[in-house]
């Protein structure tokens, strides 16, 4: 009798950690309204060829002249401004493969993006083109000691922003310190298939990702989930309360499954709910 107990105990013992690993912090509708039902352009609404280029102010301009609330990436320089880019390094965009936190803000800003005209913008520039309207905002590292104080300095400029704002990251104690010192923000859990993940990450950390199972660390609001297949560990979460956000969507049947959608390359309605 008691070994078939114990027995029984070994898998609900494992459910009730599953349990504890992935569950988010739901939202309250307030805290969720800009971003529910919503369409975001991915780093801008950027052409394909990148003549718009990317994380660019001219693609966050196209995205705010027809009402659209944009995705951004954000790094910080080596002499702590916090700029628009997505890679670490400058390699694909600029043709130079330097780490963007290994320069000052003085020598980024002598780049051009993709061989056009525009630089590499201050998060700071990118508010002020958004003119308030909702941001999606992923926090970015290449270094661990500069964490905290990125988080530091984003937090101070969202504070200044005249508009709705949350943050997302993949590295979950990013998402962890907006848990701790900014619980009024909507924050996210970014994720994907452990395939697509451990092309960045060792596989043991790329497979807890995909899986979401450092949710115990930031208790997210939203897990920001790359198309495809998700795991039933990721659809606990949801069913737990937190919010889907799909990236990168390619056309608008996406939509069905979402409570918000992260796009590019086609023109989708703003709001869908």
């Amino acid at each position: 009798m008691i070994a078939a107990l114990k027995l029984l105990l070994v898998p609900a013992a494992a459910a009730v950690g599953s349990i504890f690993c992935v569950a988010p912090k739901k939202a309250s509708p307030d805290l969720k309204e800009p971003f529910r039902g919503r369409n975001f352009a991915h780093r801008g609404l950027y052409a394909e060829d990148q003549s718009i280029p990317e994380n660019s102010l001219a693609a966050f301009a196209a995205a705010a002249e027809k009402g659209y609330g944009v995705e951004l990436d954000v790094h910080m320089t080596a002499d702590e401004q916090v700029v628009v880019f997505h890679d670490d390094s400058l390699l694909r965009l600029c043709g130079e493969d330097v780490a963007i936190e290994d320069l000052t803000w003085e020598e980024l800003s002598r780049y051009r993006l993709a061989g056009t005209e525009e630089r590499i913008p201050l998060l700071t520039e990118a508010f002020a083109v958004m003119g308030g309207l909702p941001v999606v905002l992923e926090l970015k590292r290449r270094h661990d000691r500069q964490g905290p104080r990125l988080c530091e300095k984003t937090l101070e400029l969202i504070r200044e922003y005249n508009g709705p704002v949350c943050v997302q990251s993949f590295d979950p104690t990013l998402v962890r310190w907006f848990r701790k010192h900014a619980p009024d923000l909507l924050r996210g859990q970014l994720s994907g298939q452990t395939s697509h993940l451990k092309a960045d990450v060792p596989p043991p950390v790329a497979y807890l990702l995909s899986h979401c199972l450092t949710n115990f660390l930031s208790r997210p609001n939203f897990i920001s989930y790359r198309i495809g297949k998700k795991p039933l560990s990721v659809k606990l979460s949801e069913k737990m309360g937190a919010m889907k956000v799909a990236w990168t969507s390619h056309n608008e049947s996406t939509e069905n499954k979402s409570d918000t959608v992260i796009f590019e390359h086609y023109l989708p309605r703003i709001r869908f709910k």
